[in-house]
């Protein structure tokens, strides 16, 4: 039991709190907590003469804390700084690419921005880097020390260690390719950035390509690899092939039933002879217009699938040659896809309707008018118009139209051929056809295996969210600083899929960008104490909600608060 004592020192009285206990049969103070004068005691007891913070920071905390906190157990400054060593001034290689890295996955900015970033963060306290290192040159020259060699042992090491801590399943793979397009200069001489077919439309700007192996569950990237982007999907697939199966054995001890899924646009005759050689097996999907015999049987022929998450699907089983092997083909038709695709062929025609409609009203209004005005259309310009509003598939084939010419007056009708839409909804909508050389599977584990694909395009849709996880902005043009850019906009990924894997092995399924908002609504609040008084600044964390202090306790973020 503890007792308060006093004791004069120079003339002066001062008091503490002890604790006594016996030791051989003596009475001997083993504990004490200096409690200050009397006037100081009183003044704590009574609130009065307690000096009060001049002012308050609000910090941002619960995301930056979170993957900090990860980043911690996976040592990944640690592993960084290992390839990429420097002499011991200012920051490491590790701290910026982890920077870089949280930044990427909370609120990503440009680099001339990150300082500002930085300051409004925990990691102002937990990291305690110079804010005077954190300009974009510095960022630069680091990024530097890092080259493809160091990057892939970098990525493989850290594979390693996630497969191993999280028991992560190899069994099924996914890999899919995407392209970022960027405002690099046309006479840039990168090799990197280069036109091709950019898949947000935008073929006017040069692009670059990332090619991503991720696991099933929770798409936790195992591999990634930036590519030209004037290199076409199956040609880079084709390539990429060994270097995913080097990756795999590299980072497991056994290689036996592994599936890789990928989708129809990386298929060719080559990258097919190439995966007969390799030891993966493989689910894939193939381009319905290239087999338009399966989509003409009937559905009375398809068998329903059994088990959860399967209810509306049914499907047809046959062999047959693909791209010159023979294959197990799963023909599916699945009800929701069929409304969904409705809709869209709805909206289709909708606004096809509206622009046709908008083309004809013009062409009369101005044969109507005695002296129109513009350039005169003549049949070849109104016809190459028609054709850019039916461009799309299957517009083509379901609207009809008809050119005409009175006088100097071009003119058109045209129509629905409703025939022609019911022919394209009973053979198209609702339909996929997988390929895959798993004879054994059933069609229920050749379905689910391909439902993971959704699970990459998933991780592609965040990479491009301006929000979270973004690969945009990317202010560099060189070779090396895009590849450099990739591995932390990847490396993001790899942490929140891991955070996101984390809370819903403790019971609690939330998407990443929902995890994220929740996380980004958690703050730090500082108080500062004028210099003199006494008193250390103190930080406490803001009111949460429930769903917040679960996912806290579940990812243990207090302990950075801690810290």
């Amino acid at each position: 039991m503890a007792s308060i004592i006093n004791k004069s020192i120079k003339g002066h009285i001062y008091y503490y709190a002890v604790q006594s206990a016996r030791i051989d049969g003596k009475p001997k103070i083993v504990w004490q907590q200096y409690l200050g004068k009397a006037d100081d005691i009183i003044a704590a007891v009574t609130g009065k003469g307690v000096p009060k913070p001049y002012t308050a920071k609000v910090l941002e905390f619960g995301a930056p804390a979170a993957l900090y906190s990860l980043a911690e157990k996976l040592q990944i400054q640690k592993i960084i700084d290992s390839y990429a060593p420097k002499r011991e001034q200012g920051p490491t290689v590790g701290q910026y690419m982890l920077l870089a890295a949280i930044n990427r996955a909370t609120e990503p900015v440009s680099k001339n921005k990150i300082k500002e970033w930085y300051s409004k963060t925990c990691l102002s306290r937990v990291m305690r880097i110079d804010k005077r290192y954190l300009t974009s040159q510095r960022f630069w020259d680091h990024m530097g020390y890092l080259n493809e060699d160091n990057i892939s042992k970098i990525e493989l090491e850290l594979t390693k260690k996630v497969v191993k801590m999280f028991d992560i399943d190899l069994r099924c793979l996914i890999y899919d390719t995407t392209n970022f397009f960027t405002w690099i200069d046309t006479a840039s001489e990168s090799e990197l950035p280069q036109r091709g077919h950019n898949k947000a439309k935008r073929n006017d700007l040069k692009q670059v390509g990332l090619a991503l192996m991720v696991t099933r569950d929770f798409h936790i990237p195992l591999f990634h690899k930036v590519y030209a982007g004037n290199v076409t999907d199956p040609k880079q697939f084709k390539t990429i092939t060994d270097e995913l199966v080097a990756r795999y054995k590299e980072i497991s001890s056994e290689f036996h039933d592994v599936t890789l899924v990928f989708d129809k646009g990386n298929n060719s005759k080559d990258a097919y002879k190439h995966l007969e050689t390799s030891p993966f097996d493989f689910v894939s999907s193939l381009k319905p217009s290239h087999h338009t015999d399966l989509l003409k049987i009937p559905l009375s022929e398809y068998v329903p699938l059994e088990g959860a998450g399967f209810g509306g699907i049914s499907a047809y089983r046959l062999k047959k040659k693909v791209l010159g092997i023979e294959r197990t083909v799963v023909v599916t038709y699945n009800e929701a896809l069929y409304l969904g695709q409705m809709q869209g062929l709805v909206h289709q025609l909708r606004k096809a309707n509206s622009s046709l409609r908008d083309l004809k009203r013009k062409l009369d209004e101005r044969a109507k008018n005695p002296k129109p005005k513009g350039k005169k259309p003549t049949m070849e310009s109104v016809e190459k118009q028609i054709k850019q509003i039916l461009s799309a598939d299957p517009l083509n084939k379901i609207i009809r139209y008809k050119l005409d010419q009175e006088h100097d007056n071009v003119t058109f009708s045209y129509e629905i051929d409703h025939e022609a839409r019911k022919q394209h909804e009973v053979i198209y909508l609702g339909k996929n056809i997988l390929c895959s050389s798993q004879d054994s599977w059933t069609n229920e584990e050749i379905v689910a295996a391909y439902r993971g694909q959704s699970s990459i395009e998933d991780a592609f849709k965040r990479m491009k969210d301006p929000c979270f996880v973004s690969w945009s902005p990317m202010f560099h043009w060189t070779d090396d600083k895009i590849r450099v850019h990739a591995f932390y906009c990847v490396l993001a990924l790899t942490m929140v899929s891991l955070l996101r894997r984390i809370l819903c092995k403790a019971g609690l399924d939330i998407s990443i960008p929902a995890m994220l908002e929740e996380l980004s609504e958690i703050y730090e609040v500082a108080h500062i104490y004028p210099n003199g008084s006494g008193q250390k600044d103190h930080y406490t964390l803001s009111e949460v909600s429930s769903l917040q202090q679960q996912i806290m306790d579940i990812l243990e973020i207090v302990k950075v608060h801690q810290n």
